[in-house]
């Protein structure tokens, strides 16, 4: 192999570990200087810190300090190609995740960053050993970043699907102990405070979460309404309206209550039951596809070698 061959990776490599130590020279404390607006800042800021009871817990989808600013700006550029930050946002919210798309962007871009570094290896592997094209190279880096990048935008939908999933399971419960509770005497916001300090989920945390805006100046119907947007389950939606409906209009709660439990379990069951009618489904593959087969080739197989020997 020639030496031009060789010198090509040791190249790339002494330029990404100067990249490497540049990055790290300019993220050391030293060198990282507040600029004057974060000096001044604090003093003349008048808006008064919110309190930490209404804080959510991680205020965005963090990404590394020192990589923080590139990530963004290709980030950025992901977003600007590919579009639709109204779907990204929504599903951050159904996953239960901060609704931050330029974090959610950012991490795209290192997902893609980093399944490039990995078939810029393999490619250069390959080219000093088989001596591969370079242009087969450079498509599977392209391939991999685009590959990164949709399998993050995946992972976030699977996210979303398995969180809806857990809520749908822990809704029944949920909703019993709300008609119990109401039924004892209790309102709308006691039961509901009460179910969410007792239990544990998904779904409580969003109760939670609803408590936490109804304390903070929306009404109770308006903080209900949230918490159906904000998971987008038709079942929920529909046990929310009930009650947004019978505390608006004065309807006996616990009535409403109860006939919205009934009807969770109702859909619990049914979805039970379309579970049940997929997996039978499934069962039938490896029936039909491997033990079918095998049935019919011992089955046939014997006659077969009778017939041969006979000839």
């Amino acid at each position: 192999m020639s030496a031009l061959a060789w010198s090509w990776p040791g190249a790339l490599l002494g330029a990404a570990l100067g990249v490497g130590i540049l990055l790290v020279y300019r993220g050391l404390p030293m060198r990282r200087r507040p600029d004057l607006m974060t000096r001044v800042e604090p003093y003349i800021r008048d808006s008064p810190r919110p309190s930490r009871l209404l804080a959510s817990g991680q205020a965005d989808l963090g990404v590394h300090h020192l990589l923080a600013p590139l990530l963004h700006r290709l980030g950025a550029a992901v977003d600007s190609t590919l579009g639709g930050a109204v779907s990204v946002r929504r599903r951050l919210e159904r996953a239960g995740q901060p609704t931050d798309v330029e974090g959610f962007r950012a991490q795209q871009a290192l997902w893609g960053v980093l399944a490039g570094l990995a078939a810029a290896v393999i490619g250069s592997l390959r080219w000093m050993s088989d001596g591969a094209s370079l242009v087969s190279a450079l498509a599977l880096v392209v391939v991999s970043v685009m590959g990164g990048i949709v399998a993050r935008d995946q992972a976030l939908t699977r996210a979303a699907r398995r969180r809806e999933e857990r809520i749908l399971a822990e809704f029944p419960s949920v909703a019993e102990m709300l008609a119990l509770a109401v039924t004892a005497g209790e309102g709308a916001a006691a039961a509901l405070d009460r179910v969410a300090r007792l239990s544990s989920g998904e779904l409580s945390g969003e109760l939670g979460r609803c408590l936490a805006d109804a304390r903070a100046g929306a009404t109770l119907p308006e903080a209900l309404q949230g918490l159906a947007d904000r998971t987008g389950i038709a079942s929920l939606a529909r046990f929310v309206d009930g009650i947004v409906v019978a505390v608006e209009r004065g309807t006996p709660l616990a009535d409403v209550m109860r006939a919205q439990a009934q009807d969770a379990r109702d859909a619990s069951k049914q979805l039970l039951i379309e579970e049940g009618g997929k997996r039978e489904i499934a069962m039938m593959i490896p029936v039909v596809f491997l033990v079918l087969p095998v049935t019919i080739l011992f089955a046939v197989y014997p006659g077969l070698n009778e017939l041969r020997l006979s000839l």
